[in-house]
């Protein structure tokens, strides 16, 4: 029976090494996926501090589509896009502090959606903001961009 109870029975010592031989494939494969998601997370920053590639026709009809959409749920302002404050040249302190040329910190897509407001809506009488929305770990984080044309 001796012999039996060790295969019905692991001691301790293989129980430890077990179970540090399973936290160890967990920590793995949470530095895998956090890896790919930090990679996705910088591939999609890349590509957002680019222009659109969006011809000015495209532009105008996309933001017809979302004020028009929003008119017609009765909303006086629409958030039309969300990004990452590092598309910021100064990761959004200048937006924060609401400071005068906070615009000139902008790059890529969020630059294109100011500049097509200053041509085409902005003439029309629509406003716009750009304001910090997220605080996590208590920083600046996320800015969402709002067109209104309420009062």
């Amino acid at each position: 029976m001796p012999g039996s109870i060790d295969n019905l029975i692991p001691s301790v010592k293989q129980i430890r090494t077990e179970a540090a031989l399973k936290e160890a494939e967990k920590a793995e494969q949470y530095a895998r996926l956090a890896a790919a998601a930090e990679t996705e997370k910088r591939v999609l920053i890349e590509r957002l501090s680019r222009p659109s590639g969006k011809s000015e026709e495209e532009k105008i009809q996309l933001a017809s589509a979302v004020i028009q959409r929003a008119v017609r749920n009765g909303l006086t302002e629409v958030q039309v896009y969300r990004f990452p404050n590092t598309l910021c040249t100064d990761k959004g302190r200048a937006i924060n502090q609401q400071e005068p040329g906070w615009e000139n910190t902008l790059t890529g897509i969020p630059k294109e959606i100011f500049q097509l407001w200053t041509d085409y809506l902005k003439p029309r009488g629509y406003r716009i903001s750009y304001q910090i929305i997220d605080y996590s770990g208590g920083v600046p984080g996320d800015v969402a961009i709002t067109i209104a044309w309420g009062d």
